[in-house]
């Protein structure tokens, strides 16, 4: 007779077993679908701009040097101040040039009276020369000599005038108006015409230039998308990052581009003028320019934390439909504008973009989908995402 008693006792097991999971089956198909955080994006023109690290450049510069030769006796500015055109920045010792124009005055005064001398001769001459009592080789020579000392007269008002001017110049005056900087010489020093070391420089910030530098590959990729319908109407303002993160309260214009790529560098050199009336930009500091690159019209913005990457390097989303199902979307991104992507391939107004919960929304499963609080449901800043007027 078989024995059924194995078989019996793995049986009671089974029953065992299938009764405690009972329960627990019970308890799953209960449980309520896992939470998770979307955003529910919306359809929009969406201005794009690029980032470009830049350094403010003053809108005009002079610097001072000296025209002549001599001893500094005074400086007459204070360091880091404002001049106007014309003021008196420093004196040099002039009692060398003083000397010169006193001779070349006395050069003059000695030339005036030959021409005077000569002039009488050849008026008398000529007097007698009518009545033939000279003859015509003593006139021509006596015009010769009036014409000679006229002659040497205004090389001496030549001499004159340049040794006027090298006086002149021994005081050095603004040429440009504007913040001056220190000065590179004091008192007592010796300097000398067109030397390489200026003085002190003087530089016109109540208008600034920022120049930025942009990668050929950029500005290749910028003309292309002006291409594509989808991105139309740049507008022209720009705005600036200053180097404690604040925002500069004025907005510039892209006034010049360099027509080249610098071929060690691979770069082109922009340039963007702002107004400056507090004089809080100075030449020299860093600072990052927010330039516009065009507006797509169509398009999404998504936060950065709702996108995924997948296992050929795609970007994707989670999409909540209707029904609470999940379903991964591949996506089209252009570029990232302050904390989020704009997308203009892959979603659809409307859709519910899982942001917080990536873990528990998987593809074909279901959730239970909570907005995101209002204020900062885009994950960017308004003026980043405005739409278009």
């Amino acid at each position: 007779m078989p024995d059924f008693a194995p078989f019996l006792h793995r049986m009671a097991l089974l029953s065992v077993l299938t009764a405690a999971a009972l329960p627990t089956l019970a308890q799953q198909a209960d449980r309520p679908p896992p939470a998770v955080t979307v955003v529910t994006v919306k359809e929009r023109d969406v201005h794009m701009t690029t980032t470009l690290p830049g350094r403010v450049v003053a809108s005009s510069e002079a610097e001072v040097r000296p025209q002549v030769a001599g001893i500094i006796t005074e400086r007459l500015f204070d360091e880091g101040g404002h001049v106007e055109a014309g003021d008196i920045l420093y004196r040099i010792d002039a009692a060398s040039y003083d000397a010169a124009v006193a001779q070349a005055e006395a050069a003059v005064a000695q030339a005036q009276a030959q021409v005077k001398a000569t002039r009488r001769e050849a008026e008398r001459l000529e007097t007698l020369s009518s009545r033939n009592v000279v003859s015509e080789q003593a006139l021509d020579s006596t015009i010769a000599a009036r014409d000679g000392a006229i002659a040497s007269l205004q090389a001496a008002e030549a001499q004159l005038q340049s040794a006027r001017i090298e006086q002149d110049r021994t005081v050095i005056r603004a040429r440009l108006s504007g913040e001056i900087g220190r000065s590179m010489v004091s008192p007592g020093a010796l300097v000398t015409a067109s030397q390489q070391t200026p003085l002190a420089t003087v530089r016109n910030i109540d208008q600034v230039y920022v120049d930025v530098t942009q990668s050929a590959a950029e500005i290749l990729a910028f003309r292309r998308s002006h291409r594509d319908e989808r991105v139309k109407d740049i507008p022209q303002e720009v705005t600036l990052t200053l180097a404690d993160g604040s925002v500069f309260d004025q907005t510039g214009t892209l006034t010049a581009a360099e027509p080249v790529v610098d071929p060690l560098t691979g770069v082109v050199v922009l340039r963007i003028e702002f107004a400056n009336p507090d004089k809080l930009l100075l030449p020299g500091m860093y600072v990052q320019a927010e330039m516009p690159s065009g507006r797509a019209e169509g398009a999404f913005v998504v936060p950065q934390e709702g996108v995924a990457r997948n296992r050929r390097g795609q970007p994707t989303a989670m999409i909540v439909g209707p029904d609470g199902m999940v379903e991964q979307r591949v996506l089209t991104i252009r570029q990232d504008v302050g904390q989020s992507w704009v997308v203009t391939g892959g979603l659809e107004d409307g859709d519910r973009v899982v942001v917080k919960g990536l873990q528990k929304a998987s593809a074909g499963t279901k959730v239970k989908a909570q907005e995101r609080a209002a204020e900062g449901q885009n994950g960017t800043t308004p003026d980043a995402e405005a739409p278009a007027d």
